[in-house]
């Protein structure tokens, strides 16, 4: 952190904004909540900000410990980027920050619905109950972008960006904006499979299950 400007007080709160307080820094770090990410993959989920700006602010979180470097093992061999174990403690406050922020009383929210954001809502929002014949491996496909999801006896267990590693029972495919409308309870999630705005693959009543627990 030499050279740059600081708060220049001995308070956490302070630290934190020192460490994160740079454009763009915040959502990097969300966009990695859920797994590691290239470069090129960086970029795509947040197109408005430049090569040079994310290659700058990379470097600072890299430089602070949040983020690292690795190269991910052959076949793939691609570098990525990471949240370090430090840095992965920030995921239940960037979580409430968005909760916080999307119940705005003045400034409504605006603009694209970032998968990542989405899922991450998934997480926190998700309502657990309990029923232990609810187990399922789900395959969530927003765009681009695919996440697997997996409950346990009634809880989420975990939302991961990656394929599943073994077959899903339900595949769920939809637009992000389509997604964010069920989550917040603006859409009827059978009417937007009547109307194909999602589809839903193998075990449809497992997905419409899913999707009625999301709501935030």
């Amino acid at each position: 952190m030499t050279g740059k400007r600081t708060y220049g007080q001995a308070c956490g709160v302070a630290h934190a904004m020192d460490l994160l307080g740079e454009r763009w820094a915040v959502l990097i770090v969300r966009d990695l909540m859920l797994g590691p990410k290239r470069f090129s993959d960086v970029q795509a989920g947040l197109p408005a900000a430049g090569p040079n700006v994310l290659t700058q602010r990379l470097r600072d979180l890299e430089a602070a410990g949040i983020v690292r470097r690795r190269t991910l093992p052959p076949p793939a061999g691609s570098k990525v980027y990471e949240l370090t174990e430090w840095g992965a403690e920030l995921e239940p406050i960037i979580s409430r920050l968005g909760l916080w922020g999307s119940r705005s009383p003045v400034v409504p929210v605006s603009g694209d619905y970032p998968p990542d954001s989405l899922m991450l809502s998934l997480r926190y929002c998700f309502e657990a109950d309990d029923d232990p014949g609810w187990n399922a491996v789900y395959d969530i496909r927003l765009g681009r972008e695919q996440f697997t999801a997996t409950v346990a006896a009634g809880r989420l267990e975990q939302v991961v960006r990656d394929h599943p590693r073994t077959g899903p029972d339900t595949v769920i495919a939809t637009d992000p904006l389509t997604l964010s409308e069920v989550m917040a309870g603006r859409r009827d999630v059978r009417e937007a499979v009547d109307e194909a705005r999602i589809t839903l693959d193998g075990d449809a009543e497992a997905g419409f299950r899913l999707l009625a627990a999301a709501r935030r």
